[in-house]
């Protein structure tokens, strides 16, 4: 008969839980103590950091935040450490430079907002917002060069970030090199059962196990997500890349650019981002398979989910009805950019209305067939702007009523 976890808010079993808390998941270390965790009887505590480095988070980042809601939803407790301290340092993960340093009053703005977007997901009833300044504070000078003491330089190095900026000769900062050991005395001050972050963070998270050992405390387990792919399918979602959903976009926006992922990305997004079952996903994928479904089908689907859960369900019905009038039916968006300016390439229009972020995405989005003036096709980013007033798309999403004289 399976085992029944000590604590829980479910009916589920721990081979239950522990298959819906691996859904999607890169790796777990180590799996096994993961389960004697679920079965001792007693709340974990489960920590994320966040350095609130922005002002605002995209779906990228929920992809952790909804797996720390599913240890909620069995019951346990999570810690959200606001780094406050650490994002003073930055965090060196899959950077290539030195991050800037950031001020103490940019970085408790972006705290605030970050928790407001947290709760979305999160359950505030068992939800602990800490920050880390709390604890690093405190350690001085002397804390900080004992906590030094527990790495060598060598084992720093064998990060990838690390090596290759040593191996091209780029500057390492030696601050650079506490962020990971800050990161995991946070583990120490708080006595986290688990810790949740993304492929990029194993090094850090590891390291919260290590300095747990070093302080005669039970390790942590670590949990690591992984990325969630851009709108372009191609890398991580980011501001930077301009391939991003924010949490905070209008219902349409978002609608309209989850719309826009592929059909081979929806399923990735589906696993990652969607609270359907992983037996109702691969009935979507059957049906859709079998031509039951469509696929467009689906995605909308999908994008009703994400946008309910951010917007409410009324927001999510009128995107669906308004992304349906403008491009199932051929209307144009009652709010239409009227816009007049002289140009003589096509990327450096595109670039003047905002309809791009620059010149080089105009060049992409029109190799990729992304880009058309009153529905004609273009593809030449050398062929003459032209003159007079028409509607320029961009995407699936982007229009504009441009006059060049």
């Amino acid at each position: 008969m399976p085992e029944r976890m000590g604590f829980t808010n479910t009916n589920m079993n721990v081979d239950e839980a522990l298959q819906e808390l691996s859904r999607g998941a890169s790796e777990i270390i180590p799996l096994e103590d993961l389960k004697e965790k679920l079965k001792s009887g007693r709340q974990l505590t489960v920590k994320l950091g966040m350095d609130p480095t922005a002002p605002d988070i995209h779906l990228g980042h929920t992809v952790i935040l909804n797996k720390l809601r599913t240890f909620q939803k069995l019951g346990h407790k999570v810690v959200l450490i606001i780094g406050d301290f650490t994002a003073a340092i930055g965090d060196p993960s899959g950077k290539n430079a030195t991050r800037p340093e950031l001020g103490r009053e940019q970085i408790l703005e972006n705290a605030k907002t970050y928790q407001e977007q947290a709760f979305k997901i999160l359950d505030p009833a068992l939800t602990e917002i800490r920050f880390n300044s709390e604890w690093s504070d405190k350690l001085g000078a002397a804390g900080t060069i004992r906590l030094a003491s527990k790495l060598t330089v060598a084992r720093m190095l064998e990060r990838d970030d690390f090596a290759k900026r040593y191996s091209q000769k780029q500057p390492i900062a030696i601050h650079e090199f506490l962020y990971p050991l800050f990161q995991g005395y946070d583990s120490v001050a708080i006595k986290a059962d688990v810790e949740l972050g993304g492929t990029d963070q194993k090094f850090n998270l590891l390291m919260g196990r290590e300095l747990q050992k070093d302080a005669g405390l039970p390790q942590q387990c670590v949990l690591m997500m992984p990325l969630l792919v851009g709108l372009d399918g191609v890398v991580k979602m980011s501001k930077s890349k301009h391939n991003y959903i924010g949490v905070t976009e209008s219902p349409q926006e978002m609608f309209g650019k989850l719309m826009s992922i592929s059909d081979e990305l929806m399923w990735n997004y589906y696993e990652l981002l969607s609270e359907k079952t992983l037996a109702e996903i691969n009935e979507l994928k059957a049906q859709c398979s079998s031509n039951a479904l469509n696929p467009r089908d689906a995605k909308i689907a999908l994008g009703v989910e994400i946008v309910t859960r951010y917007h409410g369900s009324e927001a999510a019905q009128t995107a669906v009805e308004n992304f349906k009038n403008q491009f199932q039916k051929g209307a144009l968006p009652e709010d239409l950019k009227e816009l007049t300016l002289s140009a003589e390439r096509i990327p450096n229009l595109l670039k003047e209305a905002g309809l791009c972020a620059s010149t080089s995405e105009a060049m992409r989005l029109m190799r990729s067939n992304s880009v058309r003036c009153d529905g004609q096709l273009m593809t030449d980013k050398d062929a003459p702007v032209p003159k007079g007033t028409f509607v320029w798309q961009v995407g699936k999403r982007r229009f504009a009523r441009i006059t060049v004289e």
